[in-house]
């Protein structure tokens, strides 16, 4: 998508506070953190959010769930983190592109906040 903030992230259109990339997946700083460590997940594909997942995109989906666990262990979350995927409106999907938000180095509470 051409105006889609996170494919131009992931061409390096705009810049990022990389953690993570290679030829699938892009790892940045959120530049809004909810926590010590907040970063987002994309895949460079354009996926609008969890529901345009197609058949074909079942290794790339797994690819990201995988790669959770190596992130982490750069990011020093030794004790934990929680991970979020919004899906739409209700769901407070504020860019439309997968994305999946890894956030630790705090005790998370429920309900968030």
């Amino acid at each position: 998508m051409d105006n889609c903030i996170f494919c131009k992230i992931a061409k390096g259109e705009i810049p990022s506070n990389k953690v993570y990339e290679d030829d699938d997946l892009l790892v940045f700083h959120d530049l809004e953190p909810q926590a010590p460590v907040h970063v987002l997940m994309i895949p460079k594909k354009h996926i609008p959010s969890l529901n345009g997942l197609m058949e074909e995109d079942q290794a790339l989906a797994g690819k990201l769930l995988v790669k959770v666990k190596e992130v982490a262990e750069l990011l020093g979350l030794e004790n934990g983190y929680r991970l979020v995927v919004n899906c739409g409106e209700d769901g407070l999907q504020t860019v439309l592109h997968l994305h999946l938000h890894i956030l630790g180095k705090r005790k998370m509470t429920w309900p968030p906040g």
